[in-house]
Formats: structure tokens, sequence, C-alpha cells
């Protein structure tokens, strides 16, 4: 777990540097696809590997490594309107959470997402259905429901800077009787400034309210990220702490550790 996590973290220090050797190559290019990069709904396919790594978990200070894999695929359906597809599929290794002694690993429950997003200047708006899929290898990973819910994205653009919220509220629908249902609710809200050398800086706060079980967990993100070139293929490199602010101690991490390497395929 920590050898998997030391070796994203030293390939982003790495490119990172190289990044900033390459300004002139890269040029405005590289800062238009920080910003692309930065907004959930743009017309861009990338594959993001999202490394999360916490401490400190629960009444037995478990410890957990997540990774999500996150592909995007936008379709044009007319001149003025597309949809984005965004899927995420978690890999989970924990020990400790579930109990004393423990551990799980396997695949969690995926969440795919649908925008339909209409070209508009200013404001940029994407709407549409959000689905929680019982992906899950092992019961203490998953919910074994299937649920459905709205999403929403509403975010301005602009000169190199992004700022908005995207949010989803899914509720089951089918799945195990046995097993509780849920409920639950996510927003995402971000502030992103990036450079001509593709470097950006930025903020996030991640709140997630479970209804069924009266639970709240709110975290911030300052980040650092940097956009590259791997060989032929562009890649961007982000990393920035997990500092959790709110939170039941049943679910509060300590602290934690997010290191992402995405895979960008330009148009």
């Amino acid at each position: 777990m920590k050898n998997s996590f030391l070796a994203i973290l030293s390939l982003f220090v790495t490119f990172t540097i190289s990044a900033q050797e390459e300004p002139a190559k890269a040029g405005n290019s590289a800062q238009e696809l920080a910003d692309k990069m930065a907004n959930p709904v743009a017309s861009l396919i990338s594959v993001p590997l999202q490394n999360n790594l916490t401490y400190g978990i629960g009444a037995y200070n478990g410890s957990k490594y997540q990774i999500n894999i996150q592909p995007v695929v936008p379709f044009k359906l007319s001149e003025n309107l597309n949809l984005i597809t965004r899927y995420i599929l978690p890999v989970v290794d924990q020990q400790d959470v579930t109990g004393e002694n423990t551990h799980e690993f396997g695949l969690s429950d995926a969440t795919v997402t649908a925008f339909f997003a209409p070209k508009t200047k200013g404001i940029i708006l994407g709407v549409g259905p959000a689905f929680l899929v019982p992906t899950a290898t092992d019961k203490l990973l998953g919910t074994e429901k299937f649920g459905i819910g709205p999403s929403v994205l509403v975010m301005h653009q602009g000169k190199g800077l992004s700022i908005g919220f995207l949010a989803n509220q899914i509720w089951s629908v089918a799945g195990n009787a046995d097993r509780a249902d849920f409920n639950q609710f996510y927003t995402q809200i971000f502030l992103t400034h990036s450079y001509k050398s593709g470097a950006s800086l930025g903020i996030t706060s991640e709140i997630t309210q479970n209804w069924e079980g009266n639970t709240t967990l709110i975290t911030v993100s300052p980040n650092v990220g940097a956009i590259t070139k791997l060989g032929g293929q562009t890649m961007q490199f982000a990393v920035m702490p997990l500092i959790p602010v709110v939170g039941h101690s049943n679910i509060r991490p300590d602290w934690g550790l997010r290191a992402v390497v995405a895979f960008i395929f330009p148009q």
C-alpha cells in the first residue's frame, strides 16, 4: 500500500519538473488542457487514476488505500449539445476498518454519471442522471444496491480560473432487501488557477451526506498539478492532502493523501 503510493508521488515529482522544463513546447495548449481537466463536462477523453490513502479510520484506527479508475468519455449529440459520461470504479485495500485485525480487498460499487452539457457562454451547465451500480466483490465493500438520482454541474471558467461545483443525490431502488437502503448526497466545490506551463493550483472541498446513517463527512484539499508528456502520451499529475474538517468518529480518518495520474487524449 505505502510502496504503491510512494511510487505515484515519485512519478508526480519527476514529471512536474519535466513539465516546467517544456513551457515553450507546451505553451498555451498545455494551459488549455489544464483548464479542460478542471472542467468536468469538457469534451475531452481522459482516464484519471485517483489514488487515495487514509489513516486513522474509525474505532480500530484503520487504514485504506483506494484507487478510483475514472474514465471520461464525451459524445457529441448535436452542434450545441454534448453528453459527457463519467465512470468511477473503486478498487479498495483496507485494514482494521470493519473490525480489529480485519482485511478486505476488491472492487467497491461503481458510480456512473451522464451530464447533458449545452454549449453556453459564461456559465457552464451540466445536468443528468447518476447511477450506483453494485459491482463490489466483497459485501463489506459495497451496498448490494442499485441506485439512481439526479446530478448537476454549475461552473464558470475564464482566464485560467475555474470555479464551480458538482453534486448528485442517489437513492437505492433495487437490490438485496436485507441490506440498508442507500440514500446519499455528494457535492464537490472547486477553485483552480492554471498557468501557461500547464501547472495548476487550487483548492477542493468534498461533502458527503449519508441520510440513512445520519453522518456527514467534509474534507478540504489544497492541490497542485502539472500537464506533461510521457513519450507521446499527454498526462496530468496532481497531488493534495485530504484534510477532514467534519465527520463522525466512525468514518472520519485522521488524515489522508491523494495523488492523481490522468491519461489525456486530446481530440
